[in-house]
């Protein structure tokens, strides 16, 4: 014969209940997915839902002209990378977060991001002066910012702005207050204890075959700028000692510097194409090396 449950179990079973649902509720609010800048987007700016804050970019698609059809395609591609972009500095945003000092954000995604966009923007340029006006000024568009930061989320006073107003903590969101996390003291073994190294990338150059006289000037103007780009990064390098955890080379110097490669190295295949066969496998050589 079955017996009532008594009401203290079924204000058990109640609780119990209710609970399982805000933990659901809660993997539900974090699987939200990133959103950005896509191609039918009347948006003005692109974002994404993160605690640590939001990177707002321009709108590439509103500010050009009309698209030649011959250009259609490339132009898409680009402004669907463009979206990838902003999506991949949002997750690095949330992955990072805690991580470097007041500069980190700056140094670590926005300034790749912004890199990252202008070479987009230049390609995309570019597909459209083939056959039509060139648009100028679109690198304008490249720099991001970073919204809805500075609440120290997970940090302080369970979230609260720290005392004296110091809530401009970007980018070291649930870094219990510790604006700058005094040098990131206990990172050891990040390179600038020692010297920070130098960066060595393949070289190009010496593995082109035959330049045609009409690629010329322009495969030279995109070796120089892979120069310019391995000065740069190391003096990012310098500039950073200290910043960041173990992978903060890497994803901060390194894997931008290597976005930048493929773009450039890329650039003088398609100039020696046009008139002679197509260097293959240039990208190959977009990877360099940290070395001591």
């Amino acid at each position: 014969m079955s017996r009532a449950l008594p009401k203290y179990n079924k204000r058990r079973v109640t609780f119990i209940g209710g609970a399982a649902a805000v933990a659901l509720s809660g993997t539900v609010i974090a699987g939200f997915a990133l959103a950005g800048e896509t191609p039918d987007s009347g948006a003005k700016n692109a974002r994404t839902l993160a605690g640590p804050g939001t990177i707002t970019c321009p709108d590439v698609r509103s500010k050009l002209p009309a698209v030649p059809a011959s250009a259609k395609a490339e132009v898409d591609r680009n402004l669907a990378l463009l979206n990838t972009q902003i999506q991949e500095a949002n997750k690095r945003l949330v992955d990072t977060v805690g991580q470097g000092g007041p500069n980190f954000v700056q140094n670590a995604i926005l300034g790749p991001l912004k890199d990252k966009r202008v070479s987009t923007v230049n390609r995309i340029a570019t597909a459209i002066g083939r056959t039509a006006a060139k648009p100028q000024g679109l690198d304008s568009l490249a720099g991001c910012t970073l919204n809805g930061a500075g609440t120290n989320a997970g940090g302080g006073a369970a979230g609260k702005p720290q005392a004296g107003g110091n809530t401009g903590n970007a980018g070291n969101a649930g870094n219990a207050g510790n604006a700058g996390n005094a040098g990131n003291a206990g990172n050891a073994g990040n390179a600038g204890k020692a010297a920070a190294g130098t960066i060595t990338c393949p070289d190009v150059r010496s593995k082109l075959p035959a330049v045609p006289a009409s690629a010329k000037a322009e495969v030279d103007r995109n070796l120089a700028l892979l120069n310019t780009q391995i000065q740069e990064a190391n003096k990012r390098l310098v500039d950073t000692v200290g910043q960041g955890g173990p992978n903060f080379v890497q994803n901060a110097i390194l894997g931008p510097l290597k976005d930048k490669r493929v773009s450039t190295v890329n650039r003088i295949a398609t100039a020696i194409g046009r008139t002679a066969a197509k260097p293959q496998g240039l990208d190959s050589l977009a990877a360099c090396t940290l070395n001591k």
